[in-house]
């Protein structure tokens, strides 16, 4: 009688939680400074599409999006884990219209090995995406092909690769590695500073390499080409979907945005 009554009262809870937030974790083969442009502009366009987005900072090694954008004034998810703050301290308002959180700051950008601490990174990660519709992560891999955050194995995992020999070979080299560690599931790839038909070439490419050598399926979530309003929306403080709103760079972040926005519909149907 007591399991029927905790299986009654967990689907509550679940109905009134309402519907999880969409998470999209990106790992990149492309340089920071074009993975930044990418996240902020992301960012920036689902906020004018009307979904309240949040930005996490899970990088460990490079300079994340948080710092990037002085986002590290706030309290850490790590902090939060350890009940050291409150949540609400962690989330920074950002002028491009959405919110940003640091997993770590300084010395504590190391991978998290302890797996209560593990543990409670999940639950605050649940928590503190609860506060947005669409989640996306600024994301790398440890020395041992693991991702800070452990949730973030079951989130959508996309990779971004530039239209450049090496940052392809780079970007099939960490597909490789995710495939190693969490076993066959499809990824999606983001091409940037291509044309549409440069990036179809690319990702066809890469598709049949990894379909031949890793039985592993990709999916293409489209293209950003190479403008110079990127980097001047960007010395502004702004995004260029802002901006410049008829750059060629933000009719694409708009048309990524909107991928984006009808995936998290579908996904909620």
């Amino acid at each position: 009688m007591a399991s029927f009554d905790f299986d009654q009262a967990e689907g509550l809870r679940r109905m009134l939680a309402g519907p999880k937030p969409r998470v999209f974790t990106f790992l990149s083969a492309a340089t920071g400074e074009e993975k930044g442009a990418m996240l902020v502009n992301l960012g920036a366009s689902l906020a004018q599409a009307g979904r309240d987005v949040l930005l996490v900072d899970a990088s460990l090694q490079s300079e994340g999006i948080a710092s990037r954008l002085n986002g590290l004034r706030g309290a850490t998810l790590t902090q939060v884990a350890r009940q050291e703050r409150r949540l609400e301290e962690a989330i920074l308002p950002m002028p491009q219209g959405f919110g940003v959180v640091a997993l770590k700051r300084g010395p504590q950008r190391t991978a998290v090995k302890d797996v209560e601490l593990a543990s409670r990174l999940d639950d605050a990660f649940e928590q503190i995406s609860t506060r947005a519709d669409i989640v996306v992560v600024d994301a790398e891999l440890d020395r041992e092909d693991s991702l800070a955050i452990p949730a973030l194995n079951e989130t959508e995992i996309v990779v971004q690769v530039a239209n450049n020999p090496d940052s392809i070979k780079s970007a099939y080299t960490l597909i490789k590695r995710l495939n190693h560690k969490l076993g066959r599931r499809p990824f999606s790839i983001l091409v940037t500073g291509a044309t549409d038909a440069e990036a179809q070439v690319v990702f066809e490419n890469m598709a049949k390499a990894a379909n031949r050598y890793l039985a592993v399926k990709l999916n293409s979530m489209g293209s950003v080409p190479a403008d110079e309003h990127l980097k001047r929306a960007m010395h502004l403080g702004r995004a260029v979907v802002d901006a410049f709103p008829l750059a060629g760079a933000s009719v694409a972040f708009r048309r990524l945005a909107g991928r984006v926005v009808l995936s998290d519909m579908a996904a909620a149907g």
